[in-house]
């Protein structure tokens, strides 16, 4: 989906994003879906934990350097923020390759999970924004500063839960095997 929803960002016609933010917020809520049904169902695989983490990162990283390319994050800090989100998402899918070839399965953990939940609102802000400027420049400048914080909130949440998950699982980097 987020090749899709690029294309329509790209496109930008009222419509377009319509559908943008449609078919993200489909994707989010079957993520979510995805998740309850597999703990509800007593369905959770060690395959699950990872896939699930995995389409969760292709998913913001896909869609913050969509935003960051077509210049609708904030000017002065915005690809910096997304930067960090990208090198954070790939040092932790990296921890857990790391952790599996020692045979540990490292499931997303509560931080982590709130700071995707923050990712994918903030996210939907910035979809949301070009339809709220159909409405006028002062609803939309209220909603860009919300969206705008939402971000910064977002972006701080990824590096202490990334700082978080890496001291809380450091026994991945002694030498000794894992028991």
């Amino acid at each position: 989906m987020v090749f899709l929803i690029a294309w329509l960002m790209i496109i930008n016609t009222p419509l377009a994003n319509r559908w943008a933010l449609g078919i993200f917020i489909l994707s989010a809520l079957t993520d979510w879906l995805d998740g309850y049904l597999a703990r509800r169902l007593q369905q959770i695989t060690d395959f699950g934990k990872f896939a699930d983490a995995l389409a969760d990162k292709v998913l913001t990283a896909g869609l913050f350097v969509s935003l960051a390319a077509l210049q609708r994050l904030p000017e002065s800090w915005g690809l910096l923020a997304v930067l960090l989100i990208i090198t954070r998402e790939f040092m932790v899918t990296g921890l857990r390759l790391v952790a599996a070839g020692r045979g540990l399965v490292m499931a997303a953990e509560g931080l982590g999970k709130f700071k995707t939940l923050i990712q994918m609102l903030s996210i939907g802000l910035f979809l949301l924004l070009p339809i709220i400027d159909e409405k006028g420049p002062v609803m939309l400048s209220k909603w860009n500063h919300l969206s705008e914080v939402l971000f910064a909130l977002a972006t701080m949440l990824t590096l202490i839960s990334g700082v978080s998950y890496f001291w809380k699982n450091r026994v991945v980097f002694q030498d000794s095997p894992i028991k």
